[in-house]
């Protein structure tokens, strides 16, 4: 029931008059009209009621609406005389439409590849599922070969034309055999970054992996370096067998025997990246300082790596500094074939502070030299953890800080002895059963510092068993404190 409505105050007429109808006006207000108004009024009987509108204004000209329209523009980049671009168009935006769509219908492809090669995977027992998809985000390459093969097998392969685009995919997985490929990386040991370096490197062509192993066997790569030779190799698996043969043929030729080949590309893989004129380049550097064929084969058996890892800027800097000792040529050559592994070494971290820590010790650069070609494993050691406790340990016995230059010039296979297998076991044995007091140690050692490189089974304890073969250096130290005390 709607609810009554309030009384209102308000009294509205019954009718509504009409627009032609007049009010009589108040006689007291009745005023007379001009003449011209009430000829107009009598003319137009409208204009009482509507008002006259101004004229309708005149249309802008086409001036007014280019410059509108340049006002409106975006600003135009700046371009430099003769060049050209094309107008944007609703073609470049359709064209942008299709691409876009292009790309999503990609996009999706290569998510249903993916996930028929974590189901390949899976199904052959590679691993479990976390390893699969590990494998899987890290070949990215050959998820775009697998769509591209399974598309073209639409075209080229009536009798799959029929079946789906994920049937297709599937259908050339297990064709290419990566499944027992991958199975068979990982029983060699080869973590699933190297796998997918692997498959990606060969360009989706797997039948190459195969053949590149079984070539490698044949120069004698041991089955456990066979995936680490596949995964560090660099491009050498998009390389020619017969390239390849070049390279080894060449390496025969200068010393490196046909059974060292296989340790030697097992080390250094690099090798195999190399071009020939490369090769010969860096051959060329180590014969031109007096290495025959045996001292080079013999170098590169020790050290592969000194062929094929290190940049020929960094092989000619190192040689610099070495010379810079007082090294010849020639003695640089030998020093090199001897040890090899100088060459893996940093001049800034390494070596320069090594050389600073000798000259505080009083060390010249001669005797620096006498230790670089009798020891010169000392400047491949590390100089905080190894060489620097060995010097203080040589302190703490008596020998005093001015000799112990003399006694690393004189001895320097001692900066290359164990602490505590070597060094220490030898001090003890003079202190205990050969007859050295606590305060002679340090002279004994610095009088003779190769007693810490003696045998204690089989040269100490001889001598000391037999009282008429005495070490001399001990008959002397002794003799020394025996003066003092009278």
């Amino acid at each position: 029931m709607a609810a009554a409505l309030p009384h209102s105050r308000l009294h509205l007429p019954l009718h509504t008059p009409s627009p032609t109808s007049r009010r009589r006006p108040c006689p007291r207000s009745r005023r007379r009209l001009p003449s011209f108004v009430a000829v107009s009024r009598l003319q137009n009987t409208t204009a009482a009621t509507h008002p006259v509108l101004p004229p309708p204004a005149p249309p802008p000209s086409a001036a007014l609406l280019a410059a509108e329209g340049a006002s409106l523009a975006p600003r135009r980049e700046h371009r430099f005389p003769g060049s050209v671009s094309s107008p944007t168009s609703t073609a470049s935006a359709s064209n942008e439409a299709e691409y876009a769509v292009l790309l999503r219908a990609l996009q999706v492809r290569r998510a249903v590849a993916a996930e028929v090669l974590v189901a390949a995977l899976g199904g052959g027992k590679v691993g479990g599922l976390t390893y699969i998809k590990n494998l899987t985000g890290r070949m990215g390459p050959f998820v775009d070969r697998v769509v591209v093969e399974a598309a073209a097998m639409r075209r080229d392969r009536p009798e799959l034309a029929h079946m789906s685009f994920n049937a297709r995919a599937k259908a050339y997985i297990q064709e290419s055999g990566l499944v027992e490929l991958v199975k068979w990386f990982k029983h060699n040991s080869m973590t699933y970054p190297q796998i997918a370096k692997v498959v990606c490197a060969c360009s989706g062509d797997l039948g190459k992996v195969r053949k590149m192993i079984k070539w490698l066997r044949s120069i004698y790569v041991k089955g456990d370096f066979l995936g680490r030779v596949l995964a560090n190799g660099g491009s050498f698996l998009n390389r020619s067998f017969e390239e390849l043969e070049e390279i080894i043929g060449y390496l025969e030729s200068l010393g490196v025997r046909r059974d060292w080949i296989g340790y030697v590309i097992s080390r250094c893989p690099q090798l195999l990246s190399l071009s020939m004129d490369e090769l010969e380049t860096r051959v060329r550097f180590y014969t031109d300082l007096g290495m025959d064929k045996k001292d080079f084969g013999t170098m590169v058996y020790d050290y592969p790596r000194v062929l094929g890892f290190l940049s020929l800027e960094e092989m000619n800097s190192k040689v610099q500094y070495l010379k810079e000792f007082g090294l010849s040529t020639e003695e640089l050559g030998r020093l090199l074939a001897f040890k090899p592994q100088l060459m893996a070494c940093s001049i800034e971290e390494r070596w320069k502070p090594l050389v600073k820590y000798l000259y505080h010790l009083n060390i010249s650069r001669d005797g620096m030299k006498r230790m670089l070609m009798v020891q010169p494993t000392i400047f491949c050691l590390d100089l905080e953890t190894v060489i620097a406790p060995k010097v203080q340990f040589l302190i703490d016995i008596g020998v005093r800080s001015d000799a112990i230059g003399n006694v690393l010039a004189k001895f320097p296979p001692v900066l290359t002895y164990s602490l505590y297998k070597k060094i220490r076991p030898v001090v003890i044995f003079l202190l205990t059963k050969g007859g050295v007091k606590q305060d002679d140690i340090g002279k004994v050692i610095a009088l003779d510092p190769q007693l810490l490189g003696c045998s204690i089974a089989h040269k100490l304890e001889v001598q000391c068993g037999y009282p008429e073969t005495k070490i001399p250096v001990l008959e002397a130290c002794n003799g020394a404190a025996a003066e003092r005390s009278h």
